[in-house]
């Protein structure tokens, strides 16, 4: 399946960075599509609009803990373990990207916590859909290499 693709269709019918990782992934998760659009829906627009670390990987970052997450509260190495995960993924969204802060993604500091409107011209000047599939192609290929359990 093309998660790249699917994340981007799924931005561009409304959801927002976040949520539409974290949706495309549903089939793997398990999740409900309509839960995993709440439980994701704060990390929009970089955390509610703050414009701190970019929704989409945010959302990556979310499922990748679903997938690969620990549960136990005293096994530091598993920590260890996921926090290595986190850091490479990010780390290849930084490489393709330059950064994984949305306010530099995007070049704006605008907090405003309305959403822009979804109209031709958001989607010419916002490079989101393509943050979203590059996050959902980087989760993808590191599931290819690690099956998981």
């Amino acid at each position: 399946m093309n998660y790249g693709k699917k994340a981007a269709d799924l931005f561009e019918e409304g959801y927002n960075c976040a949520q539409a990782v974290t949706v495309a992934f549903c089939d793997m998760t398990g999740l409900e599509p309509d839960y995993a659009a709440r439980l994701s829906s704060s990390f929009g627009g970089g955390m509610g609009r703050m414009r701190e670390v970019c929704g989409a990987v945010s959302g990556m970052l979310l499922v990748a803990g679903i997938l690969y997450g620990y549960d136990s509260k005293t096994d530091d190495a598993a920590k260890k373990a996921h926090y290595t995960v986190v850091q490479e993924l990010a780390g290849k969204f930084r490489e393709e990207h330059g950064s994984i802060i949305c306010r530099e993604l995007l070049n704006t500091r605008d907090t405003d916590p309305a959403p822009t409107p979804r109209t031709p011209e958001y989607y010419k000047l916002r490079p989101c859909a393509q943050m979203v599939w590059t996050a959902a192609e980087i989760l993808e290929a590191y599931i290819a290499e690690h099956p998981v359990a």
